[in-house]
């Protein structure tokens, strides 16, 4: 295939913050909101998608030039499926605990669009290194969704962060940051808080201009 799109370093970027998967692509909204009422699982998740988007990318940009049109959803699900099953049998035998609590929010990083979507548009078209860039940055941008979500309702919720008390005793804890609709308020506030701050951005950037 032809080798043409953004460069290793472009895309790298995007995937943190301007192409960010949670908060400006949408994406990958099942484990957003299910696993984010703390950050442990959080972050065990975003580790357990990022194993798999890098192994994924990394595998579909080796192949890319043996792919056929209409068998590369098929061969990206099958890549996809071979990591996450690998990432969840090492949680179940070295974090069963934390395994536990994810449920079957592992397994289902098979459908996670955020992978798919950067095997077809990345790795499936762009040498090895940019593919490996491009799943380095959306993993960051996929964990810092995560963590920022988590610690919100972590902390509003319990009063403490992975264990260690943040907001004072005598402060209440909002017990519905950590149930279900704790999800949807934290998202849609802080989802609202990045579309402020971009649109105040390029509000300041005509101003100078």
């Amino acid at each position: 295939m032809v080798d043409s799109g953004p460069t290793a370093l472009e895309r790298f970027i995007n995937g943190i913050l301007p192409e960010n998967p949670t908060y400006r692509q949408l994406l990958g909204m099942c484990p957003t909101l299910a696993v984010t009422n703390g950050l442990k699982p959080a972050l065990t998740m975003a580790g357990a998608t990022a194993f798999v988007l890098i192994c994924a990318n990394f595998i579909t940009s080796l192949i890319r030039n043996a792919l056929k049109p209409h068998l590369r959803i098929l061969v990206f699900t099958l890549t996809i499926a071979t990591f996450v099953t690998i990432a969840d049998r090492f949680l179940q035998a070295f974090m069963p605990a934390m395994s536990k609590v994810l449920g079957p929010y592992v397994p289902l990083i098979i459908v996670n669009c955020i992978i798919i979507a950067r095997c077809e548009v990345c790795a499936s078209k762009q040498p090895v290194g940019t593919a490996l860039a491009d799943a380095l940055g959306c993993s960051l941008g996929f964990a810092l969704g995560l963590a920022s979500i988590a610690s919100v309702r972590e902390i509003l919720g319990t009063g403490c962060l992975l264990g260690a008390r943040v907001l004072p005793e005598a402060w209440p804890n909002w017990g519905i940051m950590v149930l279900p609709p704790g999800a949807f308020l934290t998202l849609g506030l802080l989802l609202g808080l990045v579309e402020w701050a971009g649109a105040a951005r390029k509000k300041a950037g005509g101003n100078q201009g």
